[in-house]
This record gives structure tokens, C-alpha cells and sequence, in this order.
């Protein structure tokens, strides 16, 4: 609990994203709700470091395919209504007129109402599919400290990634004041205090209250506007010199190690989310699920322990270097540097490299898949081999990235190739 000293906090959870490039993982839910870690969503991170940061007042706006996460957002994210905490997810509701969200901007414009109601001191903006840890109570004491009517969180990158961020550019004699806020650039100035690196927007904000409703209202007005948080609102707080950045490298997470701490991942495409996973599986993982410090909320539903059976010859259920959520039932097949969601089994003899299963999947007997994404509901047949033959793949109907990951949407059929072998 915050005291009754600090400012009162209102956190706005931005979570319409239709999330293209992570199709098909995207087809039938919105990209804040895609599986992540084994158990979590990606909203559950942004919704964790809010609540870690000690703001128990949240509302996520939400427009794109949104069954799911608001289903998921009403089973876990219950606070305490005896305090007045609250997380409430907010759908499109046209209450400025006949239009959808056309942008960020516009989501936090036609939510006003959020905002009128709990009159806050300040508003922290986030991101909903960001895979990191961060306390934000620290970034609004720093934005309370400048004066600022913008802070926008910013992460060191290496300047040859510029083209790849929205890139901030600071004042030399004020390192902390924006000078210019451009998206993508091939030209970005280096840092201050190391021209090799620039910052890169996290895409988190804090903005003082009653600026940031000046600033919706008046892009709303806005001819040509394309209405965005990051293209739009913080470079007009930019022009008037009220915008600040907060390097992420400052933030201090209780229980974080000189090994994880600064992780950030934009998991926006298959292969970012894949390697994002990955990250996860290795022996000190470079972003730390098991710190107790500041933990990762969710629900999964009920799922018994996970269960391994079977240890003679080759038929042995084992996996190492992994994650193997609860309902997960390996008999008799072996998993490496993979994560396993809840309700997968994987029968014997198959085996399960480099792979991330999102539950509820099925995997026969002999089977071998490799460096493969597979959604939700999906039966995989006896002696299928995926992920060894691009051509036979995408001839399946798979998804294949330019690096070689094969996905396999939700529910979809997977056939046994002739090539498969056994069948």
C-alpha cells in the first residue's frame, strides 16, 4: 500500500493490440492474451509490475478479439474491493461517437470517463505484451521530481538498432529532457554519455493527469492525427518541453541479479516471442521467473501436478531444460530446452526439442518436432516429424519463419506426412 503522503495513481493497461505479426497465434485472441512462460499471458507482466509498483487501481482497454482476455482478467486479477482496488477491463464503447479505438491515443481519449472517475494525480500508461520486470513507483518519483508533464521510459540500445525502435533524443546539458522523439530512424544521434547507444521507448509512460487530458483532447481535434501514444502525444508534449525520459537502467527491482536485471523483450513477432522463450530454459535464465521479490500473477485454472512415467531402454519420460507446467503428463518421450504448458502429454517415444507447447496439446507416439510453436487443442499423430523438412511443413499448412520456427495454429489438423515414417 502506497502511503497517504503519495500521489494518488491511476495505471492504464493498453491492451487492443491486434498483434498481426504473431499470427497465428493471433488469429482468435488478442495479443495481450497469447500464452507465455508456460502458464502466464503477456498481459500478466505489465499487470504484475503495475501491482508489484504498489497502483491497485488498473483499467485495461481492450478493443481486438478480446474474449479471452477479458475472460482471463476477470478470473485473476481480483483485488480487494474493501480498499477501493480494482481491475477493470474497459472494451471499445463508443462513447465519443461512432468510431472504434483509431489509436493509443484515442483508446486513453474515449476512456476519459476511467479517468474523471478516479481523479488521479498521475496516470501510468503501459503496454500490455512487453516481457519484463519493472517498478514504476520509481519512474513516477522521478517525473514527479522534474516537473514533467511527459516521462516516457527508455531502454539503452546499441545505435545500429535504431531503425528497429522509436528512438529518444536527449539535451546534452539535461540528459534526462527530451530533444526530439523519432520512429525508426537511420540517422540517430548516440547518447550523451556513450554515442554508441540510443534510448529506445519501452512504450510505458507517466504522464501528470491533467496534461495528458489536455493532450488527448487536443489530438482528438487533430486533422491527419494518427491518434498514437508514441507518434502523436509524446512529441507534442516534445514541441511545448514537457517531455522526460526515465532510463530503465536506473530501475531497481527487489530480488533482481546483475544477470536479469534490464530485461526487456518486445516479443511482437514469432521469432522475438520464440527467442524470448528460449531466454528462459537456460541454467541462469537472463530473466528470472522464480524471483519471489516480485512475482508474476495469473491463473491457469486446476491442473494436477505434473507427472513423468516410464524409465526402461529408450522408452523414458524425462526433460531437461525445461519448463513443465502443472497438468503436464510426460510418459515415456523425452523434452529438451522446451516449455511445456498445462494440460500436454506426450506419449512414448517421441521427442520434443526446442519447442514451445501452449497446452492442451496432444503428442502421439514417435514423434519428433523440433525448433516448433504449437497453440492450443492440437493433436499431434502418431510418427509425425515436424520441423525437420520446411517444404513438407508449409506444405501442411504450417507456418514456417525466415529462421526456421515452425508454428501450428490453434486447433488446426496436422496430418501424418509419408515422409513421417511410422504411422
Amino acid at each position: 500500500m502506497r502511503s497517504h503522503g503519495q500521489p494518488r495513481v491511476l495505471a492504464i493497461v493498453l491492451a487492443g493490440g491486434e498483434g498481426k505479426r504473431l499470427m497465428p497465434l493471433t488469429a482468435d485472441r488478442a495479443k495481450p492474451a497469447v500464452p507465455f512462460g508456460g502458464i502466464y499471458r503477456l498481459i500478466d507482466f505489465a499487470l504484475s509490475n503495475v501491482i508489484n509498483s504498489g497502483y491497485m487501481k488498473v483499467v485495461v482497454l481492450t478493443q481486438y478479439k478480446s474474449h479471452s482476455l477479458d475472460r482471463h482478467v476477470s478470473r485473476a486479477w481480483r483485488m480487494s474491493t474493501l480498499l477501493g482496488n480494482y481491475v477493470a477491463a474497459i472494451p471499445a464503447q463508443q462513447r465519443m461517437g461512432k468510431s472504434w479505438y483509431m489509436g493509443s491515443a484515442d483508446a486513453i481519449y474515449q476512456s476519459l470517463n476511467a479517468i474523471n472517475d478516479e481523479r488521479p494525480d498521475i496516470v501510468v500508461v503501459v503496454g500490455a505484451d512487453h516481457v519484463y520486470q519493472m517498478d514504476f513507483s520509481q519512474m513516477v518519483d522521478q517525473h514527479i521530481e522534474s516537473g514533467a508533464g511527459c516521462t516516457v521510459a527508455a531502454i539503452r540500445q546499441p545505435i545500429e538498432m535504431a531503425d528497429q525502435f522509436g528512438v529518444i533524443e536527449v539535451d546534452a546539458e539535461n540528459p534526462r529532457k527530451i530533444q526530439a522523439f523519432r520512429e525508426k530512424p537511420t540517422d540517430a544521434v548516440g547518447l550523451p554519455d556513450n554515442p554508441q547507444e540510443v534510448y529506445a521507448s519501452m512504450g510505458n509512460y507517466v504522464f501528470t493527469t491533467d496534461a495528458l487530458i489536455d493532450a488527448v483532447c487536443a489530438d482528438a481535434e487533430t486533422e491527419g492525427s494518427k491518434h498514437d501514444m508514441g507518434g502523436d502525444i509524446v512529441p507534442a508534449f516534445v514541441a511545448q518541453g514537457g517531455a522526460y525520459a526515465y532510463d530503465f537502467s536506473d530501475n531497481e527491482v527487489p530480488g533482481s541479479t546483475d544477470r536479469d536485471r534490464g530485461y526487456w523483450r518486445d516479443v511482437g513477432t514469432i521469432d522475438s516471442y520464440y527467442d524470448a522463450h528460449m531466454d528462459l530454459t537456460s541454467v541462469h535464465p537472463v530473466f528470472n521467473l522464480y524471483n519471489s521479490d516480485w512475482a508474476i500473477y495469473t491463473h491457469y485454472g486446476q491442473h494436477p501436478p505434473a507427472k513423468f512415467v516410464h524409465g526402461q531402454g529408450n522408452r523414458v519420460g524425462e526433460a531437461l531444460s525445461s519448463l513443465v507446467s502443472p497438468g503436464v503428463v510426460v510418459s515415456g518421450g523425452r523434452v529438451h530446452n522446451s516449455v511445456l504448458s498445462p494440460g500436454t502429454v506426450i506419449h512414448s517415444f517421441s521427442t520434443v526439442d526446442d519447442s514451445v507447447i501452449l497446452g492442451e496439446v496432444d503428442i502421439g507416439r514417435h514423434c519428433s518436432l523440433r525448433k516448433v510453436i504449437i497453440d492450443k487443442s492440437v493433436q499431434i499423430p502418431n510418427g509425425t516429424r515436424i520441423g525437420y523438412d520446411r517444404e513438407e511443413d508449409e506444405a501442411r499448412g504450417f507456418v514456417v519463419t525466415d529462421s526456421g520456427i515452425t508454428v501450428i495454429g490453434k486447433g488446426q489438423e496436422v496430418t501424418v506426412s509419408p515422409d513421417d515414417g511410422l504411422t
